[in-house]
């Protein structure tokens, strides 16, 4: 065995184990009022167990609160009618079952739904509902972070500096907070339609920049004793976060987007700059070892048209020849214009001369119809105020990666 093959899995822990100290750097508040209640949304089994142990109850507890929480939607003790009512007080002297403040809440011309969230500390987050223009179903976008570290510069999203991380909470609180607005609770089984029936982590932030978060959120999402989205119903999307990738796929199995928008090196490093740390071969190989990617569950490759930058037909065959032999998809998305932004979006002849190039490579390339426009819902239109609140020097760097 060579040097290189006994090192390359040290040094890919190495890298791991580095993004994931920088982006505890970056970690939310504690999920706790100042009259020091704990908040239940966001605890693992685990956690939720031994919080009912430090009050001498007894672990089936933990099975009852996780329905009244994650099914049934509820937030007051008193309503959980299964527990018993000295039980219920005693709880809500210790916790609560919160969720994000709901401060504006607008409705586009074609009934995408866009959410600014509150949370405890301020800081807010922006969450958007993409109904389905004719089934009865549609995608939750959630965000991971308060602002983004990636500056894309087709991104609005990339223009606001990375404030901190979303907890567990926070994250799943979104959904919960969006099933609320449409009194979607309990949470529909079998064969019952949901209206709120997939998640896409393409919202504020890099995902795998706080996986810790992320994942315990999809792992509490995805139990099938509460809310009980399939995996198969959440997309993961990254604009290349490649030693995160392997383990996102290991334990978490869910579907991949990744955020391509660049076939060469040098432009991809001027648009995507996290292409300078995991330049576009690094991506394509941990997208091949995916270990969910199949036929069945494609990665999505998601690629902003830009007119003049990446639309040229030189670009549609690079991109087929980069996911060659991959069960892949690719995503086009025309640009979203967004104040300040130096961009147009590509023509239509163009979009459509891309398209069919890359259909007749045999991978499905639909172009996106643009939802939400009007409100600044679309892809790569999501902004808030949020500000740097007290953070230190470290924090101030601007940068998990």
């Amino acid at each position: 065995m060579s040097a290189t093959q006994v090192t390359a899995p040290d040094l890919t822990e190495a890298e791991r184990a580095r993004v994931l100290a920088k982006s505890a750097l970056f970690d939310p508040p504690p999920a706790q009022l100042p009259d020091g209640r704990r908040d239940l949304v966001g605890l693992s089994r685990e956690e939720l167990t031994a919080e009912l142990a430090a009050i001498g109850e007894a672990p089936f507890r933990c099975k009852q609160l996780w329905h009244w929480i994650y099914h049934q939607g509820v937030t007051d003790f008193a309503r959980m009618s299964t527990i018993a009512k000295p039980l219920q007080a005693k709880l809500a002297e210790r916790f609560i079952v919160g969720r994000p403040t709901t401060v504006t809440a607008q409705i586009s011309d074609d009934d995408t739904r866009k959410f600014l969230f509150r949370f405890r500390d301020g800081q807010e987050a922006e969450t958007v509902y993409i109904p389905d223009p004719e089934e009865d179903r549609g995608a939750v976008c959630l965000s991971s972070q308060v602002g983004c570290t990636l500056s894309c510069r087709f991104c609005h999203t990339g223009t606001q500096t990375l404030v901190r991380n979303l907890g567990a909470a926070e994250i799943v609180g979104q959904f919960m907070a969006a099933r609320d607005a449409y009194g979607e609770w309990p949470s529909p089984k079998g064969e019952t339609p949901r209206l709120l029936s997939t998640i896409v982590l393409m919202g504020m932030g890099e995902p795998l920049y706080n996986y810790a978060n992320v994942a315990k959120a999809m792992t509490i999402v995805m139990d099938n004793e509460g809310i009980g989205l399939s995996r198969r119903r959440v997309t993961l999307s990254t604009s290349g976060v490649v030693p995160m990738m392997d383990r996102a796929g290991a334990e978490l199995g869910v579907n991949l987007a990744v955020s391509l928008h660049a076939v060469r090196d040098a432009l991809r490093d001027e648009l995507v700059p996290l292409n300078r740390k995991y330049p576009i071969a690094d991506l394509m190989a941990a997208c091949r070892r995916y270990p969910s990617a199949s036929n069945a569950r494609r990665i999505t490759f998601e690629y902003v048209m830009l007119r003049g930058v990446n639309d040229s037909e030189v670009d549609a065959r690079e991109l087929v020849r980069l996911i060659a032999g991959m069960p892949a998809k690719v995503n086009l998305i025309p640009f979203n214009p967004w104040p300040g932004s130096a961009f147009q979006t590509s023509t239509r002849v163009a979009i459509e001369r891309f398209a069919r190039i890359v259909n007749d490579a045999g991978f499905a390339a639909p172009v996106r119809s643009p939802r939400g426009r009007d409100i600044l819902a679309a892809c790569g239109q999501l902004r808030t105020e949020s500000r740097r609140k007290g953070t230190s020097p470290a924090r101030s760097a601007g940068e998990v990666g």
